[in-house]
């Protein structure tokens, strides 16, 4: 039986690792954040922050706000960091309660055979490139996968997505222009199975003509992916660009509601200074984020760790 995502990692990560190369890793994620970082602590950097100073701690909150964190997080973090009394280190602390606010890891589960990865979002929040990444990264870890590209309408989706299977080694699915999603998704399953794969990775469709017709579609495409495999879809992983700040927590909240979403990958924090939305997604709507894109290279594609995470956001 196939194992998570998460799980293989973790065995890898057993084995000896140099030190340079998780310290590497972590200057590589607080690289990417380097913006969002700037955007949270500039207002409060100018002075040292006293507990007992009323003015501190509304910089603080106005601070956590512009960086997207939030006004609903953002009033929690501020009243956990004040239940503690004696802060000692603002950045050490902040992190701290910020990690604390998403809650349990988010592991990706690819334990069924095949398991069935939905991908959701809008247009433009790298869903093709986050699929391509993902497919690559299976593979690297002996999972073999099927990529299926149910976004029919988007001009060159499916060429995008063919490329991308190619790079990572992975079969590909599609069908003429304009074809049946759904058609597409149980072909690709069917495909799966009679190959013996172990991942079917299902491209969406992120703009039709009215949102009622694009949530009408999804809704579609998991009866009929239920309907050929039982359990399925196994992950519905909604694809959130980070630079878009509150209207990623709003799209968040719309598919959250409509689309049975399981967990976020959360795109582009190397080029954003709103990378604190994680925190409300997570909070807020109780949407774990599983996965984090932090560069374009395909290595760039990271389980998601909220205390590398959070100390990368807030640490000077």
């Amino acid at each position: 039986m196939a194992r998570s995502w998460a799980e293989l990692l973790g065995e890898a990560q057993a084995a000896p690792e140099l030190e340079t190369e998780r310290v590497g890793r972590f200057a590589r994620l607080r690289e990417s954040l380097s913006k969002s970082r700037r955007a949270l602590t500039e207002q409060i950097a100018a002075a040292a922050f006293d507990p007992t100073d009323d003015l501190a701690w509304e910089r603080l909150e106005e601070a956590l706000i512009q960086a997207d964190v939030g006004v609903t997080a953002t009033a929690e973090l501020v009243r956990r960091l004040e239940a503690r009394g004696e802060l000692g280190d603002l950045g050490q602390a902040l992190g701290e309660e910020a990690a604390a606010l998403f809650g349990e890891p988010g592991i990706l589960h690819v334990q069924a055979r095949p398991s069935v990865i939905l991908v959701v979002g809008v247009n433009g929040t790298g869903k093709t490139t986050t699929i391509g990444k993902l497919a690559s990264k299976l593979s690297e870890h002996g999972l073999s996968v099927v990529v299926a590209a149910a976004d029919t309408f988007r001009a060159a989706a499916e060429e995008q997505l063919e490329i991308w299977a190619q790079r990572a080694g992975a079969d590909f699915v599609g069908s003429a222009r304009g074809g049946d999603p759904a058609a597409v998704a149980y072909d690709a399953i069917e495909a799966a199975q009679a190959r013996g794969r172990d991942v079917v990775i299902v491209d969406t469709a992120g703009r039709l003509h009215t949102q009622t017709n694009l949530m009408e579609e999804l809704a579609k495409v998991r009866r009929v992916i239920g309907s050929k495999l039982e359990g399925a879809p196994h992950e519905t992983l909604l694809v959130v660009d980070a630079t878009t700040g509150q209207n990623g927590l709003q799209q968040a909240r719309l598919f959250a509601e409509t689309a049975g979403v399981t967990g976020v990958a959360l795109t582009k924090l190397d080029g954003s200074a709103k990378g604190g939305i994680a925190i409300p997604i997570a909070y807020e709507l109780g949407l774990p984020v599983k996965l984090m894109g932090v560069g374009e290279q395909i290595d760039d594609l990271r389980p998601f760790d909220a205390q590398d995470f959070a100390r990368a956001l807030v640490s000077g």
